[in-house]
């Protein structure tokens, strides 16, 4: 999910947490999709800090090296929060006015990756692979469809859990069906074989 202006920061937050997606609220970075490798070095530097202050490795540091470390610790949370956990390219962006968020859009156009879009009067549909006629000004409008997106993407992720559990099932009593029918090997004696004698 993709959505930087101000009024609906908090919804694509909020929204695509609760969908436990992946998204971006502030500032699309350049190369966040084409240049995937560069941007998931930073998103594990991340990770890393984090770490840190979880175990308990940062109060070891010199006063003045904890102080850059949170300050690097921050600016990257702003940017890369929400995509911190990404180790894959998505198999689609949403975005919320592809007029502004016009890089999202033309980085997944060349990496072949659909998008979805809320798209207003004043932005183009052309390169959105699925429009979403609406107003991108009101929050309650975006917020409305994206309760909804995130609630049949939701409804989705259960039912693919499903379909995988059954398959699996499914997979485990051929397996088994297969091993019972495996007839056994009965090792029958040579005819030429010489008869054992008693000494």
């Amino acid at each position: 999910f993709v959505g930087t202006r101000k009024q609906t920061q908090d919804v694509i937050k909020e929204e695509a947490t609760r969908a436990n997606m992946f998204y971006v609220d502030q500032r699309w970075l350049g190369g966040t999709l084409t240049n995937f490798k560069t941007i998931s070095r930073r998103t594990r530097r991340l990770q890393q800090i984090e770490a840190m202050i979880e175990d308990g490795t940062l109060d070891t540091y010199p006063k003045k090296d904890q102080l850059a470390i949170r300050k690097e610790l921050a600016r990257l949370n702003k940017f890369f929060d929400g995509i911190k956990e990404m180790r894959k390219l998505p198999q689609a962006i949403f975005v919320i006015d592809p007029r502004i968020e016009h890089n999202a859009v033309a980085e997944a156009r060349k990496l072949g990756i659909p998008v979805f879009g809320i798209v207003d009067t004043n932005s183009d549909p052309k390169n959105i692979d699925f429009v979403i006629p609406a107003n991108d000004d009101a929050k309650d409008s975006v917020e409305t469809i994206l309760n909804a997106c995130c609630a049949a993407i939701a409804e989705g992720v259960e039912e693919r859990k499903v379909e995988k559990a059954d398959e699996a099932a499914a997979q485990a009593q051929a397996e088994a069906e297969a091993t019972e029918e495996k007839p056994k090997r009965v090792r029958k004696a040579r005819k030429d074989a010489a008869p054992k004698t008693e000494e």
